[in-house]
């Protein structure tokens, strides 16, 4: 696993409202993902060809969960 870098921002109210409703709403996502997932999201679109990029920008896009976390968001 690469090495990880806190990184501390400040979003506008709204912004941080939108992205608290959309991980309530999808509880496999949670607030590092959906900042990872929009990061590279961004480097990628903007024609950023790093191969660590492109393996972020798809693993959060296509994440899998274990079995055992499918079971309980099914019942």
């Amino acid at each position: 696993m690469p090495p990880q870098v806190s990184v501390e921002n400040q979003l506008p109210q709204d912004l941080h409202d939108a992205m608290g409703r959309f991980i309530d709403g999808h509880p496999e996502w949670d607030q590092y993902r959906l900042v990872q997932a929009a990061i590279a999201g961004f480097l990628f679109q903007q024609g950023c060809q790093e191969r660590a990029v492109v393996q972020h920008y798809l693993k959060g896009l296509f994440r899998r969960q274990d079995p055992q976390t499918a079971m309980e968001l099914k019942r």
